[in-house]
């Protein structure tokens, strides 16, 4: 068994076709409403037939909310290394931190050198890359003195100032199947991202091999990179989590534009991923080790949209807590702390936008109720006797047991721990019991909907409880991830 310590996670692998572009951004959102945690797109600048994959990102960044991005991989010989470290930090501080790094050293060099780019074959392209993520690595840090210098053999970057720098520590991952890159793997970046079609039987072992025994050599732990893979939609869960348990791939990105092979991918691949990988007594995935440092979780941001008129709490009144000391630094473990809080509030989000999936696929050109109610008796979600109104149902008791668990469990130890949080908690509190006042609406909604009333009332109530949902937790994390790590408050 091979475990690198990094949690399991699923993303898609999309075309970024220009005949259609309005369908790669709404299998993007799809993905999102499916609950995928990465949604990536391939780099190809020379091709004419796609669209330019960075401007597809910050288009799809602005019509989704918690899905991670990133080109798969982006292709460098045509990208110069310190606008695109701009590029990347611009789009992980207007997206809340969600941006990621794929980088490969070049392929495809008589379309690169038509396109005005320079051909560097075999160990050129590896320097070159290295050379660029030392230059991009400068232009994030903003708080070493001077400007960015590289002066390399690729790449001369004399005197650039630095920044911005990104909203997280964005994870550089690169493309790599060759033992030089396999080794630059290990000694710099942050993830290694093949494809399972490229591979040979054994390549995966000797590639860890290699990465590992490079990371070492510079002074790492091979825990420090996560490893990554494309796949195809005709790999079982069986053999997903047969290289999750014996490679240590904790990533898996399934390359498909197909909106049914996505849904099997989330629904029912991953999930049973998971539960086969969990049987076989895999360790809990931790962050791996890492010294102390500053408070680097980055709260889900409140977009501003609201769909209601009616609003059951003016935003403007709520009280803010004690601001974070700025020396203060944090243990990785109570980092993972305030990330949990975060996590557990996207899932939240990821459910809510299903739930308005559902209920507009469900609604969506119903000629009257009876029509409405044929539409529901064949909606299924996950498993077949989901229907609407279950789905709705279960998603108001999951979202009033996390509440319950926090007024109860959560809120006394803030308060104990820091009285200055009192008035913090109470607003919560408050905004709780009107959130559940709000799910009683769509409960009520629900049920005259299902017996065959008009639709108004169901989207009226759903969009109230995604204006009061988003807008609530958002607040919360504003406000207690730096004292849930502060206070080991777990």
């Amino acid at each position: 068994m091979t475990v690198y310590g990094h949690p399991l996670l699923f993303g898609s692998f999309l075309t970024p076709t220009a005949a259609d572009p309005e369908h790669v951004v709404g299998l993007a959102q799809r993905c999102e409403r499916l609950g995928l945690d990465l949604v990536t797109v391939q780099d190809h600048p020379y091709q004419p037939r796609f669209l330019d994959t960075w401007t597809l990102l910050s288009y799809v960044a602005a019509r989704t909310r918690t899905v991670r991005l990133a080109a798969n991989v982006t292709n460098l010989p045509l990208r110069p290394p310190a606008v695109l470290a701009r590029s990347v930090a611009s789009l992980d501080l207007l997206s809340g931190g969600r941006v990621e790094l794929g980088l490969g050293a070049g392929a495809f060099w008589e379309a690169i050198e038509a396109m005005g780019g320079r051909r560097l074959p075999g160990g050129q392209g590896v320097r070159a890359l290295e050379e660029a993520i030392d230059v991009i690595r400068q232009v994030w840090d903003v708080d070493a003195r001077g400007g960015v210098r590289v002066e390399g053999e690729f790449h001369r970057v004399v005197g650039a100032k630095r920044g911005p720098a990104p909203a997280h520590d964005v994870g550089i991952w690169l493309g790599a199947y060759k033992p030089r890159m396999l080794a630059l793997t290990g000694r710099v970046a942050d993830g290694w991202l093949p494809s399972l079609g490229y591979l040979q039987p054994g390549d995966l072992a000797a590639g860890n091999a290699i990465i590992d025994d490079a990371a070492r050599e510079a002074g790492r732990s091979p825990r420090d990179i996560r490893r990554l893979l494309n796949v195809g939609p005709a790999q079982s869960a069986d053999e997903l989590a047969g290289l999750a348990l014996d490679h240590g791939i904790s990533t898996f990105i399934l390359a498909a534009d197909d909106p049914g092979e996505l849904q099997r991918f989330a629904e029912e691949v991953a999930p049973a991923v998971r539960e086969l990988v969990s049987a076989e007594g895999a360790p809990p995935a931790q962050a791996p080790v890492a010294p102390t440092g500053g408070f680097t979780v980055v709260p889900t941001p409140d977009d501003g949209v609201r769909r209601s008129a009616t609003r059951v709490w003016d935003e403007s009144e709520r009280p803010t807590g004690p601001a974070p000391d700025p020396h203060r630094t944090y243990a990785q473990h109570e980092l993972a702390a305030a990330q949990h809080l975060v996590d557990v509030h996207d899932h939240l989000r990821s459910e809510l936008a299903r739930v308005r999936d559902l209920v507009d696929q469900v609604v969506a050109g119903a000629v009257d109720a009876g029509t409405a109610r044929s539409h529901i008796s064949t909606m299924t979600l996950r498993q077949n006797n989901w229907t609407v109104g279950t789905y709705c149902e279960s998603y108001c008791r999951v979202l009033t047991m996390h509440h319950t668990l926090e007024d109860q469990a959560m809120f006394p130890r803030l308060r104990r721990g820091d009285p200055r949080l009192a008035p913090v908690v109470d607003r919560l509190q408050q905004e709780h019991q009107a959130i559940h006042t709000v799910l009683e609406l769509v409960d009520r909604a629900l049920v005259a909907f299902v017996a065959g009333h008009d639709t108004h009332a169901l989207h009226a109530a759903v969009d109230l409880l995604t204006d009061t949902l988003l807008s609530h937790l958002a607040y919360e994390e504003r406000e207690l991830v730096e004292p849930i790590a502060r206070l080991g408050i777990g």
